[in-house]
């Protein structure tokens, strides 16, 4: 039987836009799914109210005004500049910034709304607590400030082959594929704060 999964929509007639933003979504909230729509027809035509959230580029938000009013908190605004202003009512994320920045802002904005699993199903299967030794929680912490590997081989006094090997190892362990990913993991269990990365 296939667990229920939150769903996320993302409305915007930029397909790559959408298919970039799907591909980090799912990497750093593996419990959502996540669904691309070009246009607000076809997001009509899919159960709109059956979403956790929308993120909707800002031309179909003006457009279709009045959808988004009534599920603001549910909106985040895909914004191309960090001065949203004239939206200021609704959650704003700015998609013209390095990756490392975009997924900070989708950390805070997961935080702020979901803090522990608020508002959510409970995740399924197991959490990743425990798994790791005291020294992967030193690599991975380090990792995701944003660390070279050469730079945590010295600032743990280890080797640079025994860092490359915690670092597949915590991934393995995690079942993790990505940085992005393994910041969500550190910062959702509180190994780093998210305004140290």
């Amino acid at each position: 039987m296939r667990q229920y999964q939150p769903k996320i929509a993302i409305i915007d007639p930029n397909t790559l836009a959408v298919l970039g933003l799907k591909a980090i979504l799912q990497d750093i909230m593996p419990i959502m799914s996540v669904d691309g729509f070009g246009s607000f027809a076809e997001l009509e035509a899919n159960s709109p109210d059956s979403y956790y959230h929308y993120f909707v580029s800002m031309d179909i938000l003006l457009k279709y005004r009045s959808f988004f009013d009534e599920r603001r908190n549910k909106t985040i605004v895909l914004s191309p500049s960090l001065d949203s202003s004239r939206l200021f009512q609704f959650h704003c994320l700015c998609i013209n910034v390095p990756e490392r920045n975009l997924v900070k802002s989708l950390l805070a904005l997961e935080q702020s709304a979901h803090a522990h699993g608020r508002n959510l199903p409970p995740a399924s299967g197991p959490s990743g607590a425990g798994i790791l030794s005291d020294r992967e929680v030193e690599v991975m912490t380090y990792i995701v400030r944003g660390y070279i590997n050469k730079e945590i081989a010295e600032k743990l006094n280890i080797g640079l082959a025994t860092v490359v090997t915690h670092r597949k190892n915590i991934m393995e362990k995690l079942n993790i594929k990505s940085v992005s990913a393994l910041t969500v993991y550190a910062v959702s269990r509180g190994y780093v704060d998210i305004n140290n990365i």
